[in-house]
């Protein structure tokens, strides 16, 4: 079975399309954000310095020595491209993931998802295999990042009171170190758990605020770079610090509540997002279970591929813009 020239144009044509709505929209994001991480990433540079690199090491090399499958971490460090990104993001959820065993997951999801489209739909081993590999792909990189985004959630939603802790601790006259440790112990995870990093970081000798920075990274959250930069800049400059972390515990919390109303604003248009989503998937399965006949000219025929691709097309550029509409920068 051929494509026309001009179907395969067409195909051509619309897949171009998608790409460069998507390559504006990841364009726009990042000329928006260009300023701040530059601004960011100097002031983690002056702060961090060589220390933070050492330590990186260090939970590299420690990494590699506890890891259930090192072999595979280390075929997986060579070949696998943003690996130091991958790192991050396992690490950002909480729970032991080694690269190794996320690609042992994610090879396990492609076959399955292979096997049981070849047995289960008339489609035949080439678009199996593709749809196998996007499972493989998507899923486990969706899985991680909603374990991350919970897990900072949580954090958030704990680390005003651990300033709190801190603040009562300052005003005591314990040091600031002290401060943040107590709030460690006190706090619940995941606040405390990783504020407890502290302790132990300290005691092999390194820096405070590499430290701070090395959290930071792993939580990847602006309150918690909030925290840093006011103790950098007080450090610099002299004052109160515990009346600076009143006030920036009093800012988050704030902030906390804005971020609930915009979220309250906007639940109707994510609604509105799964449902116009989802009802495609939806109308298309009920059909396969009662007419299914009716469906065979989608996957047989050369006109049907064009019409798969065009419907795949803009129900994502459709999810993709009305999640747009519903996020809000606070």
């Amino acid at each position: 079975m051929t494509l026309d020239p001009g179907e395969v144009l067409a195909l051509l044509a619309i897949v171009g399309s998608l790409e460069l709505v998507l390559a504006a929209a990841v364009m726009l994001n990042r000329m928006a954000n260009r300023r701040f991480r530059r601004r960011l990433r100097a002031i983690y540079e002056r702060a961090a310095g060589t220390a933070a690199a050492g330590a990186e090491n260090m939970r590299r090399s420690l990494t590699r020595t506890t890891s259930p499958t090192p072999t595979i971490d280390r075929v997986a460090r060579r070949w696998l491209p943003r690996r130091e990104r991958l790192a991050t993001r396992l690490a950002r959820t909480g729970r032991n993931i080694s690269i190794g065993q996320y690609a042992l997951t994610s090879i396990a999801i492609a076959l399955v998802g292979a096997s049981a489209v070849t047995v289960l739909t008339p489609l035949g081993p080439i678009t199996s295999t593709l749809i196998g590999l996007c499972a493989g792909l998507a899923l486990p990189h969706i899985v991680i990042g909603r374990l991350g985004k919970r897990r900072v959630a949580a954090f958030i939603d704990l680390f005003p009171e651990a300033i709190d802790l801190m603040v009562r601790a300052l005003r005591s006259g314990l040091p600031v170190s002290e401060a943040i440790i107590d709030a460690g112990r006190e706090i619940p995870d995941p606040a405390g758990c990783e504020l407890r990093l502290v302790e132990s970081g300290m005691r092999l000798g390194r820096d405070l605020e590499a430290l701070l920075w090395d959290i930071a990274k792993r939580i990847d959250a602006t309150e918690f770079r909030f925290f840093i930069i006011a103790m950098s800049v007080q450090r610099e400059t002299g004052g109160n610090l515990a009346e600076t972390l009143a006030n920036l515990a009093d800012a988050l919390r704030r902030r906390r509540q804005m971020r609930a109303k915009v979220r309250a604003m906007s639940s109707e248009t994510r609604a509105t997002t799964m449902i116009l989503g989802g009802l495609p998937i939806v109308v298309i399965g009920l059909l396969a279970l009662t007419s299914p006949d009716y469906l065979r000219p989608l996957f047989y025929d050369k006109r049907g591929y064009f019409l798969d691709a065009l419907a795949i097309g803009m129900l994502i550029t459709g999810i993709s813009v009305m999640n747009r509409m519903a996020k809000f920068e606070i």
